[in-house]
């Protein structure tokens, strides 16, 4: 079987072991165990039982101006610096095909493989930096100086690591480059990770495009939406490129809901930016207690895993395998990251009462 490209497959895992969906515990997807937030659901409800004020009849505004409007606001730029997608993945797509036009991409190995995906969509050159695969729990950390190229890919935080990269490593190479595509999707989950962002140098560098998500902050995943920050002239060259209508009318009323209220977006913030500075050194601490088990340090809601034995590497997919079969426990499988392979898991964090399900399953499975 191959390496899957993504977490989050419950329904095709369910299919695989012949079980209901809602008995599986997926920690194979990074998303915030808790919501959508409760104003969300009133909306969506309020929309889905129709009538006049209902989205669902008409076609969605394909300039998406509400939308973008409310976007800009949050982040304080002007509308036409917002290009909503139908999530992350789409947006690549489009980055993707600007950098195919302006020459080699280099892209950071581990790496999330959606790059890549976006890349041979357009014949894009690309070779690959392999990162260090030890570091320190010292975050922010200054990103590795990357070997020439002409386009930069960066994650921050890194996706699959979780190391939260500074500002101003990253500041000090946007000169240098054609084109530096940020994928900030995992940034707003990590505790005082905005002041990591490149938002604001986004007006003084047209070369610069900043990717975000609202489906790991908000558990939204199903619904599809992030957008992208860039240049006006930039933005519009995409938004001619894609198909008529790529953000539907639900998801664009939920964008327009969860950031619109300024107030209620910073508790929800302050909730999820909470969840993930108290379970992350909890469930890291727990693990390292497991035997062959390594957790590598993380500034957001997931955990690298190595597996050791011995001081030597461990194959660690018959322990995926076993707890998908036995425990009905989904962690995310690491082959898809170039350089990682067999020998590493990430494991997103839950609530309390379902780590300790997983470390449970964990434990009969490893011992300790």
């Amino acid at each position: 079987m191959s390496a899957e490209i993504h977490g989050g497959n419950r329904a095709a895992a369910a299919r695989r072991l012949g079980c209901p969906p809602e008995r599986l515990l997926d920690a194979s997807a990074s998303l915030v165990p808790f919501g959508p937030p409760g104003a969300l659901r009133r909306r969506l409800r309020s929309a889905l039982a129709g009538g006049p004020a209902s989205p669902l009849r008409d076609y969605p505004d394909r300039g998406q101006a509400a939308l973008r409007q409310v976007i800009a606001e949050h982040h304080g730029l002007p509308a036409d610096w917002v290009l909503p997608g139908n999530g992350a993945a789409e947006l690549f797509t489009w980055a993707a095909r600007d950098a195919a036009r302006a020459g080699v991409s280099l892209l950071p190995a581990p790496g999330f493989a959606d790059y890549r995906r976006a890349l041979a969509c357009w014949d894009g050159p690309w070779r690959s930096q392999a990162l260090p695969l030890r570091w320190s729990a010292s975050f922010p950390c200054a990103l590795p100086m990357p070997q020439p190229a002409d386009v930069l890919w960066i994650c921050n935080p890194h996706n699959p690591t979780g190391q939260l990269w500074s500002r101003d490593s990253i500041a000090a190479l946007l000169d240098g480059h054609a084109l530096v595509v940020v994928d900030e999707a995992f940034l707003p989950l990590v505790p005082g990770g905005e002041a990591q962002s490149l938002v604001s140098l986004l007006p003084h560098h047209p070369n610069l495009v900043v990717i975000r998500s609202l489906t790991k902050l908000f558990a939204i995943a199903g619904l599809r939406l992030g957008y992208a920050l860039a240049s006006p002239q930039r933005l519009a060259a995409w938004a001619s490129w894609r198909d008529p209508w790529p953000v539907n009318a639900l998801a664009a009323l939920a964008g327009e809901t969860l950031l619109g209220d300024r107030r209620a977006c910073g508790r929800w913030r302050a909730r999820v930016e909470a969840w993930v500075a108290r379970e992350g050194p909890w469930l890291q601490g727990r693990l390292a207690a497991l035997p062959d088990l390594v957790p590598m340090p993380s500034a957001t809601n997931f955990l690298l895993v190595r597996g050791e034995r011995g001081g030597r590497p461990l194959d660690l997919e018959p322990l995926r395998q076993a707890l998908e079969q036995r425990h009905r426990v989904l962690l995310r499988d690491c082959r898809s990251f170039e350089g990682l392979g067999s020998g590493w898991l990430r494991i997103a964090l839950l609530d309390r009462p379902s780590h300790r399900r997983l470390l449970a399953a964990l434990a009969q499975q490893v011992g300790g």
